[in-house]
């Protein structure tokens, strides 16, 4: 564990395929899920990981049935709200990253609650992909940069991203046995590690977390350089990062 990622970020996929290995509806196994994610951030904080990024409702999601849909967002305001007493006790800053203009008015409030109460926060950013797609942040921030009147090039973009508060991940994670980026970080993890568990997201631990990290530690991060190369500094740091 000498050498664990500053930032992770996960694909938390699974919960309803869980569900259906145990003959339960597929909101029992997103109700299972958050329990994972609770046991998620405060094993990442124990560890020294100063980011965790989630996937949690990606712009793609609306097309589940509607009945799957409605529990999804019952359940994220009756988690958070129950959740965001010991995110407080534990020093856990709170983001939403996605687009927020087409929200219920619960929801919407409920976020608004939750980044508000955890802003002074300092321990450990938890950044939430709440109907998020990697396509909708370029994009977004293509459209912010030009309404600005800068001209579109890396290091503005890269200012303009949802996630600029922080560095780009360092490892990215996807539980449930299927190997594909799923439109998240499309930008951001450019440079990131990769690790795949067969694990559906309920059954995510901290022995897999471990196992992830571990991994992590053995791979050679050369950023397009040769290992001759690596003593020097990064060239890839991220431009106009924040605070991560």
């Amino acid at each position: 564990m000498n050498k664990v990622p500053h930032h992770i970020a996960i694909v938390m996929d699974g919960n309803g395929r869980w569900a259906s290995k145990k003959f339960l509806p597929r909101v029992a196994g997103h109700r299972q899920g958050v329990d994972s994610l609770r046991r998620c951030v405060s094993a990442c904080g124990q560890r020294g990981v100063r980011v965790l990024t989630v996937f949690a409702f990606s712009s793609e999601n609306w097309n589940r049935p509607a009945e799957e849909v409605s529990g999804l967002m019952d359940l994220f305001v009756m988690a958070l709200g129950r959740e965001l007493p010991q995110l407080q006790a534990d020093g856990v800053r709170l983001y939403f990253v996605g687009e927020r203009r087409n929200l219920s008015v619960k929801v919407a409030a409920s976020i608004e609650l939750a980044e508000s109460a955890t802003r002074g926060n300092a321990r450990m950013i938890l950044n939430i992909c709440f109907n998020y797609g990697g396509r909708w942040d370029i994009v977004q921030a293509a459209a912010r940069v030009s309404a600005q009147g800068r001209p579109i090039d890396e290091a503005s973009l890269s200012s303009a991203m949802a996630l600029a508060h922080v560095d780009d991940p360092d490892l990215v994670i996807r539980t449930g046995a299927e190997q594909r980026i799923s439109n998240f970080l499309l930008w951001q993890a450019a440079y990131s590690e990769f690790f795949f568990s067969d694990k559906l997201w309920p059954e995510f631990d901290e022995a897999e977390l471990d196992c992830a990290i571990q991994e992590f530690a053995r791979r050679e991060r050369r950023f397009g350089r040769t290992p001759e190369q690596l003593d020097g500094p990064s060239p890839c740091a991220k431009l106009g990062s924040g605070q991560g």
